[in-house]
């Protein structure tokens, strides 16, 4: 790694802030400011991501070194290597905030992988940038080794997602106060490496056309184009429409795919919405336990529910509207920009229904989407976990006559993921016999083999995914020094829809105790 080198395109080709002051400012005309991140006082290498590294093409035996935990944390640079923190604005609950900027985010420079893919290595809790408000720039154990796993975690689900290299602690303690009640406590000293092609945002657009800087905006979507959309032809007008509508599209795919596993961003604000539309900026997310569309796990929220799940759909598109609206400048016209907000519309349509009838093992129909819709009416009122109900229901159409089903064949199918059977109603029982019945006549009506259909199922509905109390878990041991949970947990999720016997112990319901349990029900953002 002494002879690597690392690129700073960016930098190089985008106008900076000419201040090196590191304070908390407004910065204008500038993609970014150079920074030095903040040094912990004993860098430690907790845990990396195996898959990642190889495909980075990073030695094992140099993640091991010392030089890796400094680098990783902020201590020291490699060759090549020129940090700086990027400045940009947002709508944060619908509401514009004007400068937000990366407040606790470093970015070190772009790596080459041997496949020549480009790949942003970002140092998340590495200390105090120009856009750090009144923060300090750093973050703690608790909220990295979250970040860290889910990252993993989604790509493994087959999620469009950011990955985390490492995590390591900075031997430093840290003040926070989790739910900002007055309560703060020290806690360890953590820093991710996050990696993506770039860390460009809508917000990054979005600032420069507030601040009416249409020569920097340009420059900036020719950068983006030129680097990481170069199969869309030279930078001009046909072109930029060309990036929007895929923006749009890709954004679409992005959302489908959190719907089908179950996951709630929960705080889906402009600025941490990717233009590569990757899932991005992991705070206080969360994996529905039992299906609840109204359900956000971020306490901010709570109140509005403006992130909640349901709402994804209809909050992303509201995102690129706000983005449509800072490009605008670019075309002086609409007409381009509708043409891809529609082709969100068209393309989350068309792929939320294929989602939803591999979710049931049938092919696409309009009688099969009735069917989801029915589905989705009443399993809120049973009160039952999303993700074992999908994994065991190829089991509820194999050698059944529709007309036999009745409360016992139910309970014995998917009496597992229910929270509380004694709690059902009568009428939900009958809600439930009803579709069942329906569901299974429509998969007799397919004619498919149970096998081929029980494997699309499985292919498609996760049997494990990180749910608030599993990673709760790994942190509570983590702050006393035992990582092995961390271990196991990174172990389990990169096969997240294999058997794995020996961790059947994870295909449970969230936990009783964990229902109002902080960070295993709803988390801040500083969570």
């Amino acid at each position: 790694m002494d002879k690597a080198t690392f690129q700073s395109t960016f930098v190089d080709e985008l106008i900076g802030d000419p201040s090196m002051v590191n304070r908390s400012r407004q910065v204008r005309g500038a993609c970014y400011s150079k920074v030095t991140p903040t040094p912990g006082s004993k860098p430690e290498l907790l845990s990396y991501s195996p898959r990642l590294a190889e495909y980075l093409g990073i030695d094992r035996d140099w993640l091991a070194s010392p030089q890796a935990a400094a680098v990783l944390t902020g201590n020291a640079l490699l060759p090549g290597m020129n940090p700086y923190a990027m400045c940009y604005g947002g709508h944060q609950f619908g509401s514009w905030a004007g400068q937000l900027g990366d407040g606790r985010a470093i970015n070190l420079g772009e790596w080459i992988a041997p496949d020549q893919s480009r790949w942003t290595w970002q140092l998340k809790g590495s200390g105090k940038t120009p856009y750090s408000r009144f923060g300090d720039g750093l973050a703690v154990l608790r909220s990295s080794l979250r970040e860290f796993l889910c990252s993993e975690a989604m790509h493994f689900l087959g999620v469009p997602t950011t990955r985390a290299l490492s995590l390591t602690t900075s031997g430093d303690w840290v003040t926070r106060d989790m739910f900002y009640d007055g309560n703060p406590r020290r806690e360890p000293g953590a820093v991710v490496c996050r990696i993506a092609p770039s860390f460009i945002r809508f917000g990054n657009f979005q600032i420069l056309s507030a601040q009416q800087n249409r020569e920097l905006l340009q420059q900036l979507v020719d950068y983006t184009l030129r680097y990481y959309f170069p199969e869309l032809g030279s930078p001009s007008i046909e072109t930029y429409e060309h990036w929007f509508r895929e923006v749009c599209e890709r954004t679409a795919k992005m959302i489908v795919a959190w719907m089908r596993v179950g996951f709630v961003h929960g705080v889906m604000n402009t600025d941490n919405m990717s233009i590569h539309c990757l899932t991005i900026d992991y705070g206080p997310y969360g994996w529905i336990d039992n299906y609840d569309p109204d359900w956000t796990p971020n306490t901010t929220d709570a109140e509005g529910r403006r992130y909640c799940f349901g709402n994804q759909p209809q909050i992303a598109q509201w995102n690129l509207v706000q983005l449509a609206n800072a490009l605008y400048p670019l075309f002086d016209a609409t007409e381009p920009l509708q043409r891809g907000l529609d082709a969100y519309l068209e393309v989350l349509t068309r792929e939320s229904s294929n989602m939803h009838a591999s979710k049931l093992g049938l092919l696409p129909t309009e009688a099969v989407e009735a069917i989801w819709q029915d589905l989705e009416s009443w399993l809120p009122a049973a009160d039952i976990d999303m993700t074992i109900f999908f994994r065991q229901l190829p089991s509820a159409a194999i050698g059944i006559v529709p007309d036999a089903i009745d409360a016992k064949c139910v309970l014995s199918w998917i009496g597992h993921a229910l929270y509380d059977a004694n709690a059902l109603s009568d009428a939900t029982m009958s809600w439930m016999i009803a579709w069942i019945r329906s569901y299974i006549a429509c998969v007799r009506t397919q004619n498919r083999p149970d096998q081929e259909r029980a494997i699309e199922m499985n292919c498609t509905n996760p049997k494990y995914v990180l749910r608030n109390y599993m990673a709760q878990q790994a942190i509570d041991a983590a702050e006393q020094g035992d990582l092995s949970e961390l271990q196991v947990l990174l172990q389990l999720l990169e096969k997240p829809y294999d058997e794995q016997p020996e961790y059947e112990r994870y295909f449970a319901k969230r936990p009783e105790w964990a229902r109002n349990r902080a960070g295993c029900s709803m988390l801040s953002c500083s969570s």
